[in-house]
């Protein structure tokens, strides 16, 4: 079974940076796009940032140029950096294949705020 560990999130003023981390067990990594994925207060999870396995990666437009995303297939880890944080990225941040349907994982709390 399939099983995705996020990492990573805390308190951090604005503009700073967080990285995340993502751990998943099994073969997913080398074989799957990968995405991260958030879930803000009263709102519906959105994906925020995807890779390839080649590392082909694309972002939504609130996080263009902000965040960046990487991938170690030989380490099953995805990571997230995030710079220039703002209020508006406080959410859950969760990790998982875009394209097959997994379980979610816990996700990591990353609050932005003063």
């Amino acid at each position: 079974q399939v099983q995705f560990v996020e990492s990573g999130g805390g308190l951090v003023q604005p503009g700073g940076s967080l990285r995340l981390s993502c751990v998943a067990s099994g073969s997913v990594f080398s074989r799957y796009v990968m995405a991260w994925y958030r879930q803000a207060p009263g709102k519906q999870r959105e994906m925020v940032a995807s890779i390839t396995v080649r590392g082909s990666t694309n972002y939504s437009d609130s996080v263009k140029g902000r965040f960046t995303i990487s991938r170690d297939n030989g380490k099953n880890t995805m990571y997230l950096q995030m710079n220039s944080l703002r209020p508006e990225d406080t959410a859950v941040y969760y990790c998982k294949t875009r394209d097959v349907t997994y379980s979610w994982g816990q996700g990591t709390q990353v609050i932005v705020s003063s």
